[in-house]
C-alpha cells in the first residue's frame, strides 16, 4: 500500500468513526404532547408533566424529546395536530384533554396514547376525602368545554 492511500485510508476511518459510534447509541423517545389549550393558559399543567416526566427519570433535552402542539382553544385543529405528530413518528402520545385524545386515537392506533386530563374525578375523590362530611360540593365549568360534562358519551 502507498503512502497516499494509507493516509486517505487512515483520514476516511477517522471521519467515519464518529459517525458509526453515533449511530451505535439508542434512539432518544420523541414524545409528542397534544393540547387543546394553548401554551399561555398550559403552562401550570405543563410545569407538573414536566414534574411527573422527571421523577420517573426523564430530562427534557437529555434523554427525551418532546414535540409539542397546541390547538389554542380550536378543536378543529386537533386531528391536522395529531397527524403531523404521527408523521414525526413520535414515541407515545401525550394527549391533555378528551378532544385530543380522540384525535390522537382517530390519527394512529401504531402508536401509544396517554390521556392525562382525565383528573376532574380523582379531584373530587380527594376533596371528599380532605372534607368527609362536607353534604354538598359545588363545581364550576365552562359548558362549552368537551371535557366539561364527564357524563356525555364522545
Amino acid at each position: 500500500m502507498k503512502r497516499r492511500e494509507f493516509i486517505t485510508l487512515l483520514g476516511g476511518a477517522a471521519a467515519a468513526w464518529p459517525l458509526a459510534a453515533r449511530a451505535q447509541q439508542p434512539a432518544v423517545p420523541v414524545v409528542g404532547y397534544l393540547n387543546s389549550r394553548s401554551r399561555d393558559t398550559d403552562t401550570p399543567f405543563l410545569a407538573a408533566f414536566h414534574r411527573g416526566l422527571n421523577e420517573t427519570g426523564y430530562v427534557e433535552g437529555q434523554n427525551v424529546a418532546i414535540e409539542y402542539r397546541w390547538a389554542d382553544g380550536q378543536y378543529d385543529r386537533l386531528p391536522v395536530l395529531a397527524t403531523d405528530l404521527v408523521r414525526r413518528r413520535v414515541t407515545v402520545m401525550a394527549a391533555t384533554s378528551t378532544p385530543a385524545a380522540l384525535a390522537a386515537k382517530a390519527a394512529t392506533s401504531a402508536i401509544p396514547n396517554i390521556y392525562l386530563s382525565d383528573l376532574g374525578a380523582k379531584r373530587l375523590e380527594l376533596l371528599r376525602d380532605l372534607i368527609p362530611n362536607a353534604a354538598i360540593i359545588g363545581m364550576l365549568v365552562n359548558p362549552n368545554f368537551p371535557d366539561a360534562n364527564p357524563s356525555r358519551k364522545t
